[in-house]
């Protein structure tokens, strides 16, 4: 079977006072929208680039001329229902329906986040079943299957430090063969963002 990779990124539209609210809280709406540029920026930089299909996940409506070139990337909008679990659930589903063998999901937050990471993980998946990226908070940055696990979506306390850990208990208590890449760091707080970024702190 012919390998058909596809590798999705959750963003959020940049609009001000829509992004990075926690991290606006303490260093206000307009440097926390600046931020989320710079991050989408890197996000952009890293996998423009990279030799799989690409596609482009809007949260509130799909830009045609913006960051994101349409001759890298393909683009559609989030599923408007549900939590983060629904809306990355419903991605996965249509990936899958579409003939895709091999499907990453990646957010928007990580600056530590490097191609050659996102390389692994494809290469990860021809030996395993379920690849992730864990995030230092306790999430992850990464996730990425070659068929969908329902459970992986569910009953889970997103944007908490739960998550990834509740989601290796799904891979174990349904045995399935996984393999872990490094711990990075999202940013979220004004703490992650001094620790990545000293200068914009």
């Amino acid at each position: 079977m012919t390998e058909k990779n596809l590798l999705m990124l959750f963003v959020r539209n940049p609009e001000l006072g829509k992004v990075k609210t926690r991290l606006a809280a303490s260093v206000g709406p307009e440097t926390a929208l600046d931020i989320y540029l710079h991050l989408l920026r890197h996000t952009r930089d890293i996998t423009q680039h990279l030799p799989m299909d690409k596609l482009v996940y809007y949260s509130e409506k799909v830009e045609q001329d913006d960051l994101w070139p349409v001759q890298h990337y393909h683009k559609k909008l989030q599923h408007p229902e549900g939590d983060l679990g629904e809306k990355m659930k419903k991605a996965f589903e249509a990936a899958f329906a579409e003939g895709y063998t091999s499907v990453v999901i990646i957010g928007s937050d990580c600056p530590q986040l490097t191609s050659e990471i996102i390389n692994q993980a494809f290469e990860d998946l021809k030996t395993h079943e379920v690849v992730i990226g864990p995030a230092l908070d306790g999430g992850y940055y990464l996730l990425g299957m070659k068929r969908l696990y329902r459970d992986f979506f569910q009953d889970k306390r997103w944007s908490t430090e739960h998550v990834f850990p509740d989601t290796i208990a799904d891979i174990e208590r349904l045995h399935l063969s996984h393999t872990l890449l490094p711990y990075l760091s999202d940013v979220d707080e004004l703490e992650d963002l001094q620790e990545n970024w000293p200068e914009l702190g």
